[in-house]
């Protein structure tokens, strides 16, 4: 019978032992002390444990919205980190994407360049419609975003679909990428300095657990981050923020099961919706500092014809 590798092996007369401090899974001798019991171990270990608290704290940093974060990834890396993302989703939908000038594809350019303008931002962006029943955008460091054709549905009209592009913009702004990635890092060597003191497959749950406590918290806090610079940079731009809570009751509705908010990358679309009502009356001063004319004059006539011919696309 072939046996896995683990850390329990029968001894020859089949009896069951474990290992000792002196003998190696193959049941040799050794002399050696375990590694931990050595000054040279703890002397290293110590001067990386101090090293990397130094390291760390060198690059902690503000978000926009002032919560602390952890990146050490530079703004070259991560573009050119999302220029190959952005060569391989290319690559994967090429003949599914909008071609360019088309009355979807110039719809989503004019409220997405929109967006941009006021953001102040300075990138090389590019927006791409997919046509796709999905509902979903995404956005690539280095301002590459993507939109569903699917998702028009959803949003309906300008204000909805703001509502998306000034989210995934909000990302991008707030380089939630690069945290994301600075923050697996520090996981991945977390994990690999804990593979010296415990046995290899307490590590697997080390990973669920860190999944669990970490990451997912930390997706949920950039997700929220997105949607109130989201909801600021729509505003700025003379969108209606109120109709954020809108879309977000139309993409509730549209969820046919939803994970419970804890082990979801995303908050839950109630608690989007609560906490994008707390930041209306910020949302709205911002939009009336920006001399915006009032919502009701600028939903024309043209532009219920225009969404109109939107939504019955695709």
């Amino acid at each position: 019978m072939v046996r896995a590798f683990g850390s329990q092996w029968p001894s020859r007369n089949g009896t069951y032992h474990r290992f000792s401090n002196t003998q190696d899974p193959w049941g040799r001798r050794s002399n050696k002390p375990p590694i931990w019991q050595s000054r040279r171990f703890w002397y290293v270990t110590g001067t990386v444990g101090v090293g990397g608290t130094v390291y760390y704290q060198a690059h902690i940093e503000e978000s926009p919205t002032g919560r602390r974060r952890f990146i050490n990834i530079s703004r070259e890396t991560e573009v050119s980190m999302g220029a190959q993302s952005y060569r391989q989703v290319l690559a994967q939908y090429g003949k599914l994407i909008v071609p360019s000038g088309t009355p979807v594809d110039r719809y989503v350019q004019r409220i997405a360049q929109r967006v941009i303008a006021a953001t102040g931002m300075d990138a090389d962006w590019e927006v791409h419609v997919i046509e796709s029943p999905e509902r979903n955008a995404f956005v690539l460091p280095g301002g590459k975003i993507f939109v569903f054709s699917g998702i028009l549905h959803v949003t309906e009209s300008e204000d909805g679909l703001a509502t998306v592009l000034a989210h995934e913009i909000a990302h991008q702004y707030a380089r939630h990428t690069a945290e994301q990635m600075s923050r697996q890092m520090l996981v991945t060597l977390a994990l690999v300095v804990a593979s010296l003191f415990v046995d290899p497959s307490v590590l697997d749950l080390g990973r669920a657990t860190g999944k669990l406590l970490l990451d997912l918290p930390n997706s949920r806090d950039c997700e929220s981050e997105a949607d109130r610079l989201g909801l600021m940079f729509m505003a700025a731009a003379c969108y209606d923020p109120r109709q954020a809570v809108g879309f977000w009751e139309r993409m509730r509705a549209e969820e046919k099961v939803a994970p419970p908010q804890f082990l979801s990358t995303h908050p839950s679309s109630g608690s989007r919706i609560d906490n994008i009502r707390q930041w209306l009356p910020e949302a709205m001063d911002k939009r009336n500092t920006a001399s915006c004319p009032d919502p009701l004059l600028t939903d024309s006539f043209f532009s219920r014809l225009g969404n109109s011919k939107v939504s019955g696309w695709a």
